[in-house]
């Protein structure tokens, strides 16, 4: 039978009848349908059609061990907030907000222990990041784990600067038996995700920004919990209404107060003044929410 424009869903979706999974056919029809929507409302040339493609081959050909350009086009795209709202909708109410992952948690952040530093350099704003996790229920959770990731007072990330020693700006901490943390570091900045890709430039051509309010990422876990993956934003930073990749959460942004107390500071081990955020995290046991 010739292939043809009307008849063109129904021929590709019959081809996937046979697969076992049920998830996977059902994943699959969806797609085949709303690509070929999308092929007959925008009605590409041949030459477009290729061209789309060499885009995708270069998003892949940028991904390295230090790069995935593939999760900031999903980013950029909205797609990764998407996923993470319809998440969302599925866990507690009272569980701590997640957001998107972003491209460069791909380094094992360094285990550090309570109150250390996780800025080698020393170059920036110092703060302290302190806070308690917990259960829906308010009961703290001993030995959690988080995994804390951050761009330096420039704007980069420590894969993506000569200036920082790999493990700059990342730490692997775990919950004391009060379900507390706390970790020294400096004040991220507010940056630009990367443009010296195909993502940059397809921001580049549609007149974006590719700016991100000042952050510090989170994935916070514990046995028998849900984890969350979120960040913590610097409450006054540029772009928090207009983030690039859409993640902000009201929720998520915290007050970087400034403390001047030189026995505070001396006790924390931190230059006076120095800047103090608190971020409590809630997350939700595994189970139906």
């Amino acid at each position: 039978m010739d292939f043809s424009e009307k008849d063109s869903v129904d021929a590709v979706v019959a081809s996937f009848a046979d697969t076992p999974d049920p998830r996977l056919r059902e994943v699959t029809e969806s797609l085949v349908r709303h690509l070929h929507g999308f092929l007959r409302d925008v009605r590409p040339t041949i030459a477009e059609w290729e061209k789309g493609i060499e885009f995708l081959t270069a998003i892949g050909q940028k991904c390295d061990e230090h790069r995935q350009e593939f999760i900031l086009f999903s980013d950029v795209m909205g797609a990764s907030m998407l996923v993470e709202t319809m998440e969302a909708a599925r866990q507690a109410q009272d569980a701590t907000a997640s957001t998107v992952l972003g491209p460069f948690h791909v380094v094992t952040s360094p285990e550090r222990e309570l109150g250390d530093s996780i800025d080698t350099l020393g170059t920036g704003e110092a703060c302290l990041i302190e806070g308690t996790v917990t259960g829906a229920d308010g009961v703290p959770i001993p030995g959690a784990r988080i995994d804390i990731w951050q761009a330096d007072e420039q704007g980069a990330y420590d894969v993506e600067s000569d200036r920082q020693p790999l493990g700059n700006g990342r730490g692997l901490f775990t919950a004391d038996d009060e379900g507390r943390y706390r970790f020294r570091s400096i004040v991220p900045s507010h940056y630009p995700i990367p443009t010296d890709g195909p993502v940059g430039d397809l921001l580049t051509a549609t007149r974006r920004h590719p700016y991100r309010p000042a952050h510090v990422h989170f994935i916070v876990e514990a046995p028998g919990y849900v984890p969350v993956t979120t960040h913590v934003f610097v409450d006054g930073s540029p772009y928090l209404d207009s983030d690039a990749v859409f993640a902000v959460k009201q929720s998520l942004v915290r007050e970087f107060a400034t403390v001047a107390d030189e026995a505070e500071a001396a006790r924390h081990g931190l230059p006076n003044p120095f800047r103090r955020a608190r971020f409590d995290v809630v997350l939700q046991p595994e189970g139906p929410a």
